[in-house]
């Protein structure tokens, strides 16, 4: 079965570049540009793997990633937060459940690298792994 990555960006360019990266890395991409569409697609398509931008127009990202940690399908889905900018947002997203905050620019220098980690744990997670090695509240700017 091929994996699933949802993004949830309300930017068409940032979410199509995305899209396009993570099908050419041979994975199905999901875009949609509202959270509340991003929440309906998450429960029913269960994705492997979520990444979410902090600001959106309709809620912002961290309540989503709440919202998400709160659904059966997605209690364990790992999800990255992405967004221009982050100070301020960053711990909040950790506390709300995203495994990982990165800012726009270094998500996309560590793209493939953070496609391939997450997407691995999602397998191990859905398999039934333990908490332990759930990499949760982690981030990679350097904080």
């Amino acid at each position: 079965m091929q994996k699933r990555v949802l993004i949830v960006e309300d930017s068409d360019d940032i979410g199509t570049a995305l899209k396009l990266l993570i099908e050419y890395e041979g994975y199905e991409a999901v875009l949609a540009n509202r959270a509340f569409l991003g929440l309906d697609l998450a429960a029913s398509l269960a994705p492997n793997l979520i990444i979410v931008d902090i600001v959106l127009p309709d809620m912002d990202g961290i309540e989503l990633t709440r919202a998400l940690r709160a659904l059966p399908e997605t209690e364990t889905t790992p999800i990255v937060c992405v967004s221009s900018y982050i100070q301020g947002h960053k711990e909040e997203a950790l506390s709300a459940g995203c495994n990982e905050v990165f800012t726009k620019t270094t998500f996309m220098e560590s793209f493939q690298e953070t496609l391939t980690k997450y997407l691995r744990e999602s397998d191990a997670l859905r398999a039934g792994a333990s908490e332990a090695s759930f990499s949760l509240f982690k981030s990679t700017d350097g904080s």
